[in-house]
């Protein structure tokens, strides 16, 4: 009869167990398993135990998070007995085989148990002896966890999928960039859980229960990117990266956090929206929770949840920047992420914004979310999480005013845009583009969008009554429009690089009596938040209108006189502004064009096979009437290389190619995607990417 066991090892059966649990691609070293669903483990004993039943009934697990030894009131620690049989709800353990010389054991953790890493341990008559570690994540595939996803097919989108796009461009000219979420890549796992313990610091969340649930985690993860001393990234001006990175040569979320970490959590420079929503969603999806990238295009950026958001132009359509923070972004970047909430009402469950970019709030600055994306689309303002702010962002009209040289404001007919189009996220399964606008909107000019807006309004008011603050104004009511002047302004929404622009202007006068009219065209570069970098061309055309007629006006614009001046997100803001002589009315037509193509292809050889080498082809075509110059390429993709890689070629020539052959053996089976990255003189961080299948070896 023995006073205790004594265990001579311990194996978590590593590989069957990360397997079954879908965390394979993140360790074969360590055991990661999933919430709500059991795992086995083998204990083998140094000397034989005769009386298993007696033995059995004095043996105990210990699970506890924190180190061995430590009973900080902080830390969590559960003891439970081993039986014959085990508790599927709850932390239990049971003997699945057993001889005198081992022990398999089922061990069944709760689908609400909190996320963490933990120490397991075994005390029979003595003290506790140390089994090993392991990692406890959400379970998507568990139907009691709360992240429960019932689509297979979402789930290797949303969990396992490390391979994203992201959308930008303007919204009818969407531009795919790839990233890589890299969220199973070394290392991953235990920076996500360095950054929430930091993140439920500054949020002063002690309680360690509260990391069962996935709205603590995504609050406390969303503080940590861009809103707090310690945050991962610091946001910068656009087109100021001076000591930094610029947001958009980043390919992906590994070398942010590692960055991160290795600086002992200095901010890295430099991120922006997608950014911040990447890496979020990177860190989301290894923790477990389901989530995506969401781009919705005209947003309307720090409007405090007003309905109502101003752009002005001076005299000859120039865009003005007259309000710092509240203005119309071209595009914005959000994630979200699906989860029940048992916090509200059922109907809230499903799909919830979030979004890391801070915001102008009431009280500070501060990341939005998680707010239920249904709670949105149905106006319900006054539910929790920031659902006015996004509601706002989505369905504020703007109102175009022109600053004149008398330094008065007059209202341009025909400007008002609508803001919250085209909201877009990488279809499940395939590298389309999937609109999701009717997720968050009924759609323009409906009823029901009628009826949700005075809602909001609705609710927008009783708040007001109730805090004494005067934002939300009433409905905005449109300007009597005179009704007697048309312009429309027409060009293709996504150039080639090097192609010129054509514009097509019409301009229709049912007046019923001849107009002397002043026109003025132009175009601007942009920032993706609505900031100016320059005026690039204009011109102005003075002409008589006949009465009831339309006239047209066709303009080519050369690629030289504005291909030096595209700002790091490629957008131009194409504006026609038209003043009546005898009314001094003032009409405004603007259309947003991105420069969509880039000049690098990729090519794979057929079949290739795991660890055996080969060779992809990039071809680099210069589609300019000039040499581009200092070009550096830029290679990454997971499991084909390792590690990015820069090919400097340094010039090539006039509407010439350029081949470079990229030797790489690969490491992983299954689909796998190369990036390339073209920087140079001319253009900067233009991305292309391409797809494979890696046969197993």
């Amino acid at each position: 009869y023995t006073t205790g066991l004594s265990i001579q090892k311990c194996d978590f059966m590593i590989p069957e167990n990360n397997k079954n649990h879908h965390t394979e691609e993140i360790s074969t070293g360590r055991l990661i398993v999933r919430r709500g669903q059991s795992f086995t483990i083998t204990v083998s004993f140094s000397a034989p135990i005769h009386n298993y039943l007696q033995q059995m009934k004095k043996t105990f697990l210990i699970v506890q998070t924190g180190r061995p030894h430590s009973s900080r009131p902080e830390e969590i620690q559960i003891e439970f007995p081993i039986s014959s049989l085990g508790d599927q709800k709850q932390w239990s353990a049971a003997v699945e085989e057993q001889d005198p010389n081992f022990w398999t054991l089922c061990l069944n953790t709760p689908a609400n148990a909190p996320i963490g890493q933990y120490t397991l341990l075994l005390r029979a008559s003595k003290s506790p002896q140390f089994l090993g570690n392991f990692t406890l994540l959400f379970n998507p595939w568990c139907r009691d966890d709360v992240v429960f996803l019932a689509n297979e097919a979402q789930r290797q989108e949303y969990i396992l999928n490390q391979d994203g796009i992201i959308y930008q461009g303007a919204e009818n000219a969407i531009l795919a960039q790839p990233w890589d979420f890299s969220q199973f890549e070394e290392d991953m796992v235990d920076i996500c859980f360095i950054l929430l313990a930091l993140g439920e610091h500054l949020q002063r969340e002690k309680d360690p229960a509260q990391r069962r649930n996935p709205v603590h985690i995504c609050r406390a993860v969303a503080a940590m990117l861009n809103c707090n001393e310690f945050r991962i990234l610091t946001e910068c001006e656009p087109g100021q990266h001076n000591n930094g990175t610029p947001p958009s040569k980043w390919l992906g979320s590994s070398p942010i956090l590692q960055q991160w970490i290795a600086s002992k959590f200095q901010p890295v420079r430099y991120g922006r929206c997608w950014v911040f929503a990447a890496v979020l969603c990177s860190v989301l999806r290894c923790l477990g929770i389901p989530t995506r990238v969401v781009t919705g295009f005209t947003w309307a950026h720090n409007t405090k949840s007003s309905l109502s958001v101003d752009e002005y132009y001076d005299e000859d359509g120039t865009l003005l920047t007259q309000d710092k923070s509240a203005r119309v972004w071209t595009f914005h970047v959000w994630n979200e992420c699906w989860m029940a909430r048992t916090d509200l009402p059922p109907e809230y469950s499903g799909w919830q914004a979030l979004d890391a970019t801070c915001q102008e709030k009431s009280k500070d600055l501060s990341f939005c979310g998680p707010a239920p994306v249904h709670a949105i689309k149905e106006g319900d303002t006054q539910v929790d999480y920031d659902v006015c702010y996004f509601f706002a962002a989505i369905n504020a009209k703007c109102h175009v005013w022109i600053h004149k040289a008398d330094d008065t404001l007059k209202p341009a007919f025909g400007g008002t845009k609508y803001t919250g189009n085209n909201i877009s996220t990488k279809s499940v399964g395939s590298e389309r583009c999937e609109d999701i606008t009717q997720n968050y909107k009924y759609p323009e000019g409906s009823l029901q969008e009628k009826k949700v807006l005075e809602k909001a309004y609705r609710n927008r008011k009783e708040l007001e009554a109730t805090s004494n603050s005067t934002q939300f104004v009433s409905i905005p009511t449109a300007l009597e429009e005179p009704v007697n002047i048309f312009i429309h302004l027409q060009s293709s929404s996504s150039l080639q690089l090097g192609q010129d622009i054509t514009l097509s202007i019409e301009v229709f006068n049912h007046s019923g009596r001849e107009k002397a009219t002043h026109l003025v065209v132009g175009i601007q570069a942009l920032h993706y938040n609505g900031v100016p970098i320059a005026q690039l061309w204009k011109e102005e055309f003075h002409f008589n209108l006949q009465r009831d007629s339309v006239n047209n006006l066709q303009i080519s614009v050369p690629y030289t006189w504005f291909g030096k001046e595209l700002g790091e997100n490629h957008l131009l803001r194409l504006t026609a502004v038209l003043r009546d002589e005898d009314s001094s009315y003032v009409y405004l037509a603007q259309e947003e064009i991105s420069i969509c193509d880039c000049p690098l292809t990729i090519e794979f050889p057929e079949n290739m096979v795991q660890y055996e080498p080969g060779t992809a082809k990039i071809s680099l075509q210069n589609p300019l009437m000039e040499p581009l110059e200092q070009c550096v390429i830029a290679v990454a993709g997971q499991g084909l290389i390792y590690k990015q890689r820069n090919y400097r070629l340094g010039s090539v020539q006039a509407k010439s190619t350029q081949e470079l052959q990229i030797p790489f053996t690969p490491t992983r089976a299954g689909s796998r995607r190369l990036t390339a990255r073209l920087s140079c003189l001319q253009l900067q961080n233009l991305k292309s990417y391409r797809t494979t299948n890696i046969a197993a070896a």
